[in-house]
């Protein structure tokens, strides 16, 4: 039976996933039933142990840790890729009610640590936020994925750059997103997809023409150079592995060891 594989629709996840869904390298775990959801989705979804394996936000990790377990491939961590909390250009009025991605997400999760008197946070799907923002619904909004390079484009201007804030109070990149798999999959079978996944991003990396065609079909953004920023921001060597520092940085994030 394939397993089941949950993904964003965002360019960082169809590109570093093309090789591995689109037959380029093997999975080496047999076939996979692919499904794309907005993050809060993914989020629900391991939180009710529906996928195999899935994308999430680190900062729901701590609540399935005990079901899945953390792949070292596949994060989306770095430096400069932060959540930007904006605006309408002009307003000075307090920010009272402030649209998230989700309060499962990472950046609610910065969204809380650096403006705990945020009066109302109101969910919302990722790509709805800056256009509600400009309409006046809510008082400012946490863009991320495209939504972070086009904002200036809707009369919207930065009030803060979450990331940068993580940043200068750590000095560690941010954990944004990781891949999970369920526990009670054979060891041997998480190994080898780990495996295959570090594989699919290096061969993503190494021959990035090859998966443009799959990324602009799921994306919300096509235009190449909002692509190319959203890839170059999120995809990158902790996506193959998190290594030292990207350990340290999700253990400070999340609270809990994961070695």
């Amino acid at each position: 039976m394939a397993l089941s594989l949950h993904i964003s629709p965002c360019p960082n996840d169809t590109f570093a996933f093309d090789a591995l869904i689109n037959g380029r390298i093997e999975s080496g775990v047999g076939a996979l039933d692919v499904e794309f959801h907005d993050i809060e989705v993914l989020n629900q979804g391991v939180l009710d142990g529906v996928p195999d394996i899935s994308k999430i936000s680190y900062s729901v990790y701590p609540k399935i840790a005990d079901r899945y377990a953390l792949l070292d491939s596949g994060s989306a961590l770095g430096r400069g890729n932060g959540q930007l909390l904006v605006r309408r250009k002009g307003e000075s009025s307090p920010l009272r009610r402030i649209a998230s991605p989700g309060l499962n997400t990472t950046a609610n999760a910065l969204l809380m640590r650096y403006f705990p008197d945020t009066e109302e946070v109101v969910p919302m799907l990722f790509s709805e936020i800056a256009k509600a923002v400009e309409r006046g619904d809510v008082d400012g909004g946490v863009l991320i994925h495209e939504g972070r390079f086009v904002y200036e484009r809707l009369n919207l201007e930065l009030v803060a750059d979450l990331g940068k804030m993580w940043e200068a109070e750590t000095g560690l990149p941010l954990p944004l997103g990781a891949i999970v798999i369920r526990r009670d999959i054979p060891m041997q079978v998480r190994r080898v997809f780990e495996q295959q996944l570090a594989a699919s991003v290096r061969f993503a990396l190494d021959n990035p023409s090859l998966s443009r065609a799959f990324v602009k079909e799921h994306a919300q953004e096509v235009e190449d150079e909002v692509i190319d920023k959203h890839i170059a921001l999120f995809v990158n060597e902790f996506t193959v592995s998190l290594a030292e520092e990207g350990r340290r940085a999700v253990e400070r994030l999340i609270g809990m060891d994961i070695r």
